[in-house]
């Protein structure tokens, strides 16, 4: 089988090649890897040898022809190219996100592919309240005052219409909660808190007061355990989304447990808003506020799809997850042959205490 991915050098697309690489061994020729990514990473090293690479852009009309040469003999594209910095200029992320995949989904059918995989999101839903779960059937809709959603939204939209459009085509979709590993630390930090911040962070996080939204209650899941969806996915030519989230459900109270914090401060979720904003436009983190809406009311996601069809169960917890990016954030740890994921750089003469 030959598989392709875009966006093979980031966070789920490293952690993806690791898994298809223990495929490999396992079953040495059972398949043929194509990696797609704008930069080149250091194919030398693990997990990146072995691998067919183009660098490209799919969001560029000028690469729409090298596209197409990488999709050439492909069975199935995991389409995992995404961005969500520069945040400030919509219009590029609007290009990669979702031009980009209209360019891979065309691509895709003018080459004759029979499976296209597609990273969907849970920030994909619409609003919902967090006291019951929510299955595959929830409007995937997106919420507007979030760029990252809406651009999932129109993702969506556009792989509905291709599946209708294209029969002969099986397409997925994945819907994970917050993706972490240890190695995606340095990246996390960089892209969610800017160059400063990250390196404020402890390698044990502790806090002794946590402030915090009473309904901020989300999910995550282990980069290794989304790529074995992903995988399964593949494997089975399994069609239609599939939640992907581990346990437990994270609320304040674990997040608490996991900083050490003896006493919550309940915050109102608005003043959040308020302070991640401000902060955003006076340039002091590059998170803007559509992140606190999305948190607040994505839904809490029911996986039994996934477990039911798929066989698949989360190995790492959520509580885990969080507790390896921290430990990487912290240490700035990253994966030097990824361009993505490079490990944060040290600043000569300056030594963190342990």
């Amino acid at each position: 089988m030959r598989i392709a991915i875009t966006g093979a050098s980031g966070n789920a697309g490293t952690a993806l090649l690791r898994n298809l690489q223990g495929q490999l061994a396992r079953k040495p020729g059972s398949l043929q890897l194509v990696g797609i990514s704008r930069r080149l990473p250091n194919t030398s090293q693990d997990p990146y040898g072995g691998v067919q690479w183009h660098t490209l852009d799919v969001g560029l009309e000028q690469d729409r022809p090298q596209l197409e040469e990488a999709l050439a003999g492909v069975d199935a594209v995991v389409h995992l190219a995404w961005q969500i910095q520069p945040n400030r200029n919509l219009a590029l992320l609007h290009r990669t996100n979702v031009t980009g995949t209209r360019n891979v989904l065309e691509a895709a059918a003018r080459m004759g592919v029979k499976q296209v995989v597609c990273a969907s999101s849970v920030g994909a839903y619409c609003k919902a309240d967090k006291d019951q779960r929510r299955d595959e059937s929830w409007p995937a809709t997106g919420m507007a005052g979030s760029h990252y959603s809406r651009h999932k939204a129109e993702q969506e939209k556009l792989l509905d219409e291709f599946a209708a459009a294209e029969p002969g085509i099986t397409v997925a979709r994945l819907r994970p909660g917050l993706i972490f590993q240890g190695r995606a630390g340095s990246e996390i930090g960089r892209y969610f808190l800017g160059h400063a911040f990250p390196r404020l962070v402890p390698r044990k996080p502790w806090v002794p007061l946590l402030p915090v939204p009473d309904n901020l209650i989300f999910q995550a899941v282990h980069a290794d355990d989304v790529a074995e969806a992903y995988w399964r996915v593949v494997d089975q030519r399994a069609s239609g989304a599939f939640n992907i989230a581990a346990e437990p459900v994270l609320t304040p109270r674990e997040l608490a447990r996991i900083l050490g914090a003896k006493r919550i401060l309940p915050i109102p979720m608005r003043l959040l808003h308020a302070v991640v904003d401000l902060t955003w436009r006076a340039r002091i983190q590059p998170t803007d506020s559509g992140w606190v809406e999305m948190a607040a009311g994505a839904p809490i996601m029911d996986t039994s799809r996934a477990q039911r069809i798929l066989g698949w169960e989360p190995k790492v917890s959520s509580i885990d997850a969080v507790k390896e990016l921290l430990a990487g954030m912290g240490t700035g740890k990253g994966i030097d042959p990824s361009p993505v994921l490079r490990p944060r750089q040290t600043i000569p003469g300056l030594r963190r205490r342990p």
